[in-house]
C-alpha cells in the first residue's frame, strides 16, 4: 500500500515561490496518478492539478493555473508542485494525492501541509 507524506510548507511573503515535495512508499507509487488539492479551513478542497504515472498527461485546473507546475520523479517515489507569485489568498493546507488510471477517485492521501502567505 502506498502512502504519502508532503512537505516544503511554511510561511512566505506574498510574491515568494516555495516547492511543495509529495514521497511515497510502499511499491506501486510509479502506476499513480498524482494530484496536488488545496484546503482553506472552512472550506472545500480544491483541485490544483494532475498528472499521470509517465508525465505523459498534466492538467491544471483554475485556482492557480499559470502560477503553478506539476512535476514527479518515479525514480525517487516523488511529486512535486512549484509554485510562484504566492497571494495571501493561497493561504491553505496542501494536499497531494494518488489513484489508479481506472479509477476516478483519490484513495490515498497525504496528512498535509501548511502554507502562509503573508501580505
Amino acid at each position: 500500500q502506498v502512502q504519502l507524506a508532503e512537505s516544503g510548507g511554511g510561511v512566505v511573503q506574498a510574491g515568494d515561490s516555495l516547492r511543495l515535495s509529495c514521497v511515497a512508499s510502499g511499491r506501486g507509487f510509479d502506476r499513480l496518478t498524482v494530484a496536488w488539492f488545496r484546503q482553506v479551513p472552512g472550506k472545500e478542497r480544491e483541485l490544483l492539478a494532475h498528472i499521470n504515472w509517465s508525465s505523459s498527461r498534466v492538467n491544471y485546473l483554475d485556482a492557480m493555473q499559470g502560477r503553478i507546475t506539476i512535476s514527479r520523479d518515479n525514480a525517487l517515489n516523488a511529486a512535486y508542485l512549484q509554485m510562484n507569485s504566492l497571494k495571501p489568498e493561497d493561504t491553505a493546507d496542501y494536499y497531494c494525492a494518488a489513484r489508479s488510471e481506472f479509477t476516478s477517485q483519490y484513495l490515498i492521501w497525504g496528512q498535509g501541509t501548511r502554507v502562509t502567505v503573508s501580505s
